[in-house]
């Protein structure tokens, strides 16, 4: 048995079919892009990277994301950090839009002083507006501890407290601290 294969031309009907399939195809693509974030998407990554930026100390980056306004106190609540104050992890804790021009951002900080080497944990609202693009625009201490944003800590013994030090007990005396 003899099988023959013709290979003729397509009709031009055949050709129109394939050409609106190949357009049907490549505007489904297009249409499969994903839109344009939002405002409040762009705001969320701008405070997600200006935290990210915080932690690592790209202080060069920070100022641009800082409201004109507050910059000089941003700079003031955070100049020993690095120094006397270590950042040991930043983590967003939650966001929450109000309106589509303003965000509220709480962050968790842990961080040490070197020659302490205990780890604290404060927790800071940052407020968020777009102007002129997002930019910070106030930030406070929530809860935690003290001292992350500048504040003064004054570490007071109790007024009868002795030294730290337990009485030294020699052996085979009277047994009588010295």
């Amino acid at each position: 048995m003899r099988c023959l294969v013709h290979a003729r031309p397509p009709s031009p009907r055949r050709a129109a079919t394939l050409g609106c399939l190949l357009v049907a195809g490549a505007g489904a693509l297009v249409c499969a892009c994903p839109a344009p974030p939002t405002a409040l998407a762009r705001g969320q990554q701008a405070a997600q990277e200006f935290n990210q930026d915080v932690r690592f100390g790209r202080s060069e980056l920070l100022l641009e994301h800082v409201s004109p306004s507050l910059r000089d106190e941003f700079v003031a609540h955070h100049r020993s950090w690095g120094a006397g104050i270590r950042l040991a992890d930043v983590e967003l804790a939650g966001m929450k839009a109000h309106g589509d021009g303003e965000l509220q951002v709480v962050v968790r900080v842990s961080w040490y002083r070197p020659e302490e080497q205990e780890l604290r944990v404060t927790t800071l609202e940052q407020r968020w507006r777009s102007e002129n693009g997002w930019q910070l625009a106030a930030e406070r201490r929530l809860d935690g501890d003290i001292g992350l944003l500048g504040e003064t800590v004054v570490y007071q013994a109790p007024p009868d407290a002795r030294s730290g030090q337990f009485p030294t007990i020699r052996l085979g005396g009277d047994g009588a601290p010295r």
